[in-house]
């Protein structure tokens, strides 16, 4: 692998981020800040987050829970995914959170989480696909695949999927079921390699990542599009949740942790105040929260 194939997917990807913070930091500075949102009670709703027992994640379950929603989380970690259950249940006072274990790096292990799910035979309103890796060294899935294009995207293509009739059927005229996916903005600058999706001829963990992304932006814009050509009550979202403080950035270069741990405070998003100003923008700038519940209100 030549250094300049290096070298190019790592510069376009910290190009895109800095981009990004500076975005967020004039947000930030703008006198006055919009409103919290207020959503109605989603009682006898039913979620499932992938990725939730941790950053991002964990805050949508929580929020989703205090809203009367019965959130499951699909996670790879048994032992943190009860702790996160544990926590969320005391912080807000509902027993309608629970765990299931979901490797998305493994095709078999999917199936058996549906499979799972669908015994306990509830529906399912809303499936928020958040969980991913970021700039892993190279390494393969249980099934062989680059493990950005594998987990980050062929996990979450298969789970929606396998669960898309479950929510063709939740989802009514008036309070359509809702399909979101957390992307990043690196989709902007990433490369669809289709003659070399797994990254086999020269590996970039920052190519790698961006174009995992790109490849969700693209899955949901071609799934919304089939849900509407089939008058299915199901609406797919894509959204780009920003810079935000978590630990997913454990692969970055030793200099961006140091610049992280003394900047993050000014220029990254930090999650509770993410989830209290409502603030995650998805494809057309609407907020997270606003792409959850607006439609199954």
């Amino acid at each position: 692998m030549s250094l300049l194939s290096a070298l190019v997917p790592l510069l376009r990807v910290y190009r895109i981020g800095l981009l990004v913070i500076l975005h967020q930091l004039r947000r930030r500075l703008r006198p006055r800040c919009p409103p919290a949102p207020v959503f109605p009670a989603q009682n006898g709703k039913v979620a499932i987050v992938t990725g939730g027992a941790k950053g991002i994640g964990y805050q949508t379950v929580k929020h989703l829970a205090r809203l009367g929603m019965h959130v499951i989380i699909a996670g790879n970690n048994e032992s943190e995914g009860q702790e996160a259950v544990r926590k969320i249940q005391e912080e807000t006072l509902t027993g309608k959170v629970e765990f299931l274990y979901c490797d998305l790096a493994s095709m078999k292990s999917i199936r058996q989480f549906v499979q799972r799910f669908r015994a306990k035979n509830c529906p399912l309103h809303v499936l928020v696909n958040n969980a991913g890796v970021m700039l892993v060294p190279e390494r393969k899935t249980e099934d062989g695949f680059e493990e950005h294009f594998g987990l980050n995207y062929l996990g979450h293509f298969l789970l929606t999927n396998l669960l898309l009739d479950t929510l063709k059927q939740s989802g009514t005229h008036s309070h359509n079921a809702r399909i979101i996916t957390v992307s990043s903005a690196t989709h902007y600058v990433a490369k669809l390699h289709l003659n070399d999706l797994q990254s086999r001829c020269s590996y970039s963990p920052h190519g790698a990542y961006a174009q995992s992304k790109l490849a969700l932006v693209l899955f949901t814009y071609r799934l919304q599009h089939l849900l509407t050509a089939n008058g299915s009550h199901v609406t797919a979202n894509v959204v780009d949740p920003g810079v935000v403080n978590t630990d997913l950035y454990k692969h970055v270069f030793w200099v961006v942790k140091v610049a992280k741990w003394m900047t993050a405070w000014l220029f990254f998003k930090i999650l509770r105040v993410l989830c209290l100003a409502g603030s995650w923008r998805g494809s057309r700038g609407r907020s997270l929260y606003n792409h959850l519940c607006s439609s199954i209100a």
